[in-house]
């Protein structure tokens, strides 16, 4: 049987350790794009792609968080 993936099914804390993975993986991500554009010597189509990557997991790592953030009625 498949777990699910729908994230509203998932418990608070899944979601939690999720987020500091994501985190982590974006961090990395950041300091890989910035030793390969230090290098200089870096396949642009390679940084490309690690950035593109990098957006998903924001994506992913903000919308984590609004499932963690109490609706507020103001």
């Amino acid at each position: 049987m498949n777990a699910p993936t729908d994230m509203s099914m998932k418990t608070e804390e899944v979601l939690r350790v999720e987020l500091e993975v994501f985190r982590r993986q974006h961090r990395d991500l950041d300091e890989a794009i910035a030793a390969l554009q230090e290098k200089g010597t870096a396949d642009q189509l390679t940084i490309k792609r690690l950035k593109k990557q990098k957006l998903r997991l924001k994506d992913r790592i903000a919308f984590i968080e609004d499932q963690l953030t109490p609706d507020i009625i103001a």
